[in-house]
């Protein structure tokens, strides 16, 4: 099975098993690109997949950078790779199995809440103008002259983590890209 395929089998099991999603393709993580990621509302979630024809070698690089974005982290892979996969993440990733035909896709291991994820790198997803609103609402210095580090610095300092959070998923999952063609 090749990516394309499991890509569209994967879009839809995303799409049956929330009821509220927001998926995104090929978002660029650091030195690496995330093959989908996944917006919930109170949520960020990183899949990587592997079809049966893949190697493992770019993994572990992979593995570091989804590990500073994402709340929680998945391997979705091909039958050909279900046994082994176990072996190529870390124990709170979970594992998701597309099967070559006809069965259903299956959570071979679910994924526990990432210890690694770092709020900076979330934030940095955004762009200047959903920072900015973020601030606003919560009637914080607007700081338009500064720095996009700066600001999600400062947004560190005076929100909690969980306010954050909900704010990055909403902004996320409000995001226009009409507005930037």
């Amino acid at each position: 099975m090749l990516e394309k395929d499991m890509k569209e089998d994967f879009f839809w099991y995303l799409d049956m098993s929330h009821e509220k999603i927001r998926v995104m393709e090929e978002i660029v993580i650091g030195k690496s690109r995330a093959d989908v990621a996944a917006v919930l509302p109170d949520r960020l979630v990183g899949y990587e997949l592997k079809s049966n024809g893949d190697s493992y070698a770019r993994l572990p690089s992979q593995t570091k950078s989804y590990d500073k974005y994402f709340d929680y982290n998945y391997l979705v892979v091909g039958e050909t790779h279900s046994k082994h996969a176990a072996e190529h993440v870390p124990p709170y990733w979970g594992i998701i199995v597309i099967p070559d035909v006809g069965n259903e896709i299956t959570v071979q291991r679910e994924a526990e809440p990432n210890p690694k994820v770092k709020m900076r790198w979330q934030l940095s997803l955004l762009w200047r103008s959903e920072l900015m609103s973020i601030r606003l609402r919560h009637g914080l210095h607007k700081y338009a002259d500064k720095s996009k580090l700066f600001c999600i610095k400062y947004m560190i300092e005076k929100l909690d983590a969980d306010t954050l959070r909900r704010e990055l998923c909403n902004e996320l999952f409000e995001r226009d890209y009409d507005k930037f063609i």
